[in-house]
């Protein structure tokens, strides 16, 4: 399938992508700075640069955007339909270094804690961050928030009666 804009425009598109600083990332910084809690940002010394890390707790949290990280099952984890092949490698790519960077930190003592961006939405961000919290000061084992909008609860009934048209039924 041909692209819609111009190579030009879709690099200008795509340099707009941020990794750090994105706003599900502002957003839970903001609620867990109001919540008390106290971090560094993007630690250099951390395996994978967390977003957040919480050194006295041992306890790393990364920001993942559902649609980059692949959040399985997730109404916002699609994959785009042109240019199949290096989007399937891509996400395969991101996906394996999430699992890497995960096993490298709690090898070394560190606790790891996901976040989808889906779960930083209004309906969903304040058990969200409530339970990212709790973990934070609980000290348990690694936390991945909760899948809050599954992609077939969008899906449209496969038969739907249509309404009749001009006096058929």
């Amino acid at each position: 399938m041909v692209d819609v804009v111009s190579s030009e425009k879709r690099s200008q598109m795509m340099s707009g992508i941020r990794g750090k600083n994105t706003k599900p990332e502002l957003t839970l910084r903001r609620h867990l700075h109001a919540a008390g809690l106290r971090f560094r940002l993007h630690h250099p010394d951390v395996a994978g640069r967390p977003d957040l890390v919480f050194r006295s707790r041992r306890a790393a949290v990364f920001v993942h955007g559902c649609f980059w990280h692949r959040h399985e099952g997730c109404h916002w984890c699609t994959t785009p339909a042109s240019n199949l092949e290096f989007w399937t490698a891509k996400f395969a790519r991101n996906v394996a270094r999430d699992i890497e960077v995960r096993e490298t930190l709690n090898a070394s003592g560190w606790r790891v804690a996901t976040v989808w961006e889906c779960g930083l939405r209004s309906p969903w961000l304040t058990q969200t961050v409530e339970d990212v919290a709790r973990w934070i000061c609980d000290g348990t084992e690694n936390f991945e928030s909760a899948l809050v909008r599954p992609r077939n609860e969008t899906q449209m009934p496969q038969a739907r009666k249509l309404l009749p048209i001009l006096g058929e039924e």
